[in-house]
């Protein structure tokens, strides 16, 4: 937990970056209070390099989201009116971690400093993974069902190519880095570089194609939202980084 004065100038911080997110049309003006709230809440009780994440995340979303944007547009893919991001999706990429960093609060035997790391780090690479793949992906032109291989029109939920798994991979890999960099020069305890890197992208990833498969199999049939789709995905990522975890020996 941060002291008083890191803590005011940690909220500072996250207030200003929500102001910039609407000014750039990363977040409506609801979702970026939604996310001056959480994410104070994160760097208040957990520290700099957790809110550094998830501001890069946001800006990697958001570059990804406009990259294209008229293209997008035009075939009635874009997200919002000029790129920004509602309530609904930032409340399922930004509740979970705040979870996790209340839970490792309140409980810091059940989930010490080294296991809320790694799992902070694993949702943020689903959702790197999730919209890298998804904001890019679309812009292939093909796309084929995950569960099927048949094809399907690009943005369709369950709909995978190449290039969008490519980029998938590339979002999680990148967050499992830059996470491990940032724990470090912030000297935050985490498990070992090769099992954080390995293990966070791993999770990120799979738990993407996890979202693909419930975006085709209930999202599709108006059993999901896109939100709960998002919201589930994540969860099986901070489950698979849990069981990752436990298969390494790093938490009982």
């Amino acid at each position: 937990m941060l002291s008083p004065v890191d803590a005011l100038i940690g909220v500072a911080v996250t207030v200003v970056l929500a102001v910039v997110a609407v000014l750039g049309r990363a977040l409506t003006p609801p979702a970026a209070g939604i996310s001056a709230v959480f994410g104070s809440v994160i760097v208040v009780l957990a520290g700099f390099p957790y809110l550094g994440l998830l501001a890069l995340f946001v800006l990697a979303s958001s570059l990804a989201t406009h990259y294209g944007f008229e293209e997008k547009a035009r075939r009635s893919m874009q997200e919002g009116q000029h790129g920004e991001r509602g309530m609904s999706n930032v409340l399922a990429h930004i509740f979970l971690p705040t979870i996790l960093v209340l839970v490792a609060t309140l409980l810091p035997i059940q989930l010490p400093s080294t296991a809320l790391s790694f799992l902070y780090a694993s949702a943020i690479a689903f959702g790197a993974s999730d919209t890298l793949a998804s904001e890019l992906g679309i812009l292939s032109g093909h796309a084929r069902s995950i569960l099927t291989g048949r094809p399907v029109p690009p943005g369709t939920n369950g709909g995978v190519s190449p290039r969008g798994e490519a980029f998938a991979l590339v979002g999680s890999v990148t967050t499992a880095i830059v996470g491990w960099a940032l724990f470090v020069a912030f000297s935050t305890p985490t498990v070992s570089v090769g099992l954080f890197v390995g293990g966070v992208a791993a999770a990120g990833f799979v738990g993407c194609q996890i979202d693909s498969v419930l975006g085709e199999a209930l999202e599709n049939r108006r059993l999901l939202t896109k939100g709960s789709t998002n919201f589930a995905g994540m969860g099986s990522a901070i489950l698979i980084g849990i069981a990752i975890l436990i298969l390494a020996g790093a938490i009982l």
